[in-house]
């Protein structure tokens, strides 16, 4: 099963940045168009047909004007799916920088591969763009802090694609959490597991007619191109990925630091490896992550090659008090369930089961909520959901669980930026070398 979000940045360079325009301009796309907002994906694999949802379903307040994709061929495709759904095609092109110089696209979303995701959002936010930007924010810890700063400095709206902060059941158990439901929240196990298969040993082939391998690097240094990279494995690679614990531990870690009401821990300690395959991938399928705050404790384990489930579900927490438990459904935001100290169901509260999660866009309830808030917060100031600054805490969390896994030690952090304290060796991987000439800046 493919993991949520995938692929194709929306990079560019130079002449690649051929455009793919649409000579439908239908009366539909033009009709009220100066009372909707203007969107620009850019990478158009898995969530960017969520993107695509997910505005179809906000249609009265946005619009897709623009699609952008180093791949021709997925761009292609991406463009005639959308002329379907919307009844219009969005103006396509390879090139972001394009993109960014149109006066009338007042946000862009990103899906593209995590090492473009902080360089992506900085440069939209100094072109005069609002942000929808896919967990992981950013590819380290620092490009994270980064973006914080942009958002700060250039005053847009960044919201992380952390779309369960969106749900109704998950915003009103954590509620109920914040308000004394279990007493004094302390502990919260979170969990993630998945079968996926091996990705095998790649071999170094001519890069495909249709992918432009030097956009899609981007800020990253340039690697050769092997036949097991494009379009989704890069996430196993450290050079443009953050393992599963930037892809999928993100959302839930998010959800646990929400409901205990913290930031950064004190101390970050990973241990794990990878034991059901031999392959190319560089990270882990079973890890074992504490944060630990002092008088409260989060603890995430990932387990991408074995399935089992815990209470039933893929993906979850259970906040543990001081009177009770709340279990977090985690792989859909539909519900919640309500324990005594025994362990005791006590109540459920979850959505009709007749209701789809997932409809024929790979779009989903909480990615349109999370777009409607976000617009909101553009037209009339709404509060928004998951604002880059909290955003943030919980990919810095991520990171520094693969920092910790990497060097197999416990590290110290600080509570109010998350940098690692009394280990030089271990700072040294807060940021990343870029290539010549693309290294983000304020």
């Amino acid at each position: 099963m493919v993991s949520r979000r995938e692929f194709l940045d929306t990079l560019a360079f130079g002449a690649a940045g051929l455009a793919i325009s649409s000579t439908a301009k239908s009366y539909g796309q033009i009709m009220g168009s100066n009372d909707r907002l203007n969107f620009a994906i850019m990478g158009l694999r898995w969530r960017g047909y969520a993107h695509l949802a997910a505005l179809k379903a906000n249609k009265d307040t946005a619009r897709v004007s623009h699609a952008c994709d180093v791949d021709s061929n997925i761009l292609a495709k991406f463009l005639g799916i959308a002329e379907q759904q919307l009844g219009y095609t969005p103006t396509g092109d390879r090139d972001f920088r394009h993109v960014l110089e149109q006066k009338d696209v007042d946000a862009v979303t990103i899906a593209t591969p995590d090492h473009w995701h902080a360089p992506l959002a900085i440069a939209a936010l100094q072109a005069g763009k609002h942000v929808y930007v896919e967990k992981p924010c950013s590819h380290n810890p620092a490009e994270g802090a980064l973006l914080v700063q942009a958002q700060q400095k250039y005053q847009k709206l960044v919201q992380q694609g952390t779309q369960q902060r969106s749900c109704t059941h998950t915003i009103e158990a954590v509620d109920k959490i914040h308000n004394g439901l279990i007493g004094k929240p302390y502990f919260v196990r979170v969990w993630y597991t998945n079968t996926r298969k091996g990705i095998g040993f790649g071999k170094e082939v001519p890069v495909p007619a249709n992918l432009d391998w030097d956009l899609w690097q981007g800020p990253a240094p340039r690697r050769p191109y092997k036949d097991n990279i494009h379009p989704y494995n890069w996430h196993w690679f450290r050079h443009w990925g953050t393992g599963e614990a930037g892809n999928n531990g993100t959302h839930n870690i998010d959800l646990a630091r929400w409901a205990l009401g913290v930031d950064y821990p004190k101390t970050v300690v990973a241990t794990g490896g990878r034991y059901q395959l031999k392959d190319d991938q560089q990270f882990y399928d079973t890890l074992a992550v504490n944060f630990d705050y002092g008088d409260q404790v989060i603890s995430w384990e990932c387990r991408s090659c074995n399935g089992m489930k815990y209470f039933d579900r893929e993906a979850g927490l259970i906040v543990m008090g001081t009177t009770g438990s709340v279990l977090i459904y985690g792989d859909g935001g539909d519900g919640y369930e309500v324990f005594d100290l025994k362990g005791n169901r006590t109540g459920v509260f979850k959505l009709d089961d007749s209701i789809p999660f997932s409809n024929k866009l790979d779009g989903d309830g909480p990615t349109d909520a999370h777009f409607a808030n976000l617009i909101a917060a553009i037209r009339t100031g709404e509060k928004l959901h998951a604002p880059i600054s909290e955003g943030n805490k919980a990919v810095t969390m991520m990171q520094l669980s693969n920092i910790s896994w990497e060097l197999n030690r416990e590290l110290q952090t600080d509570q109010q930026d998350g940098k690692i304290q009394n280990d030089p060796q271990a700072m040294k991987m807060w940021g990343r070398e870029y290539e010549k000439g693309w290294a983000p800046h304020l």
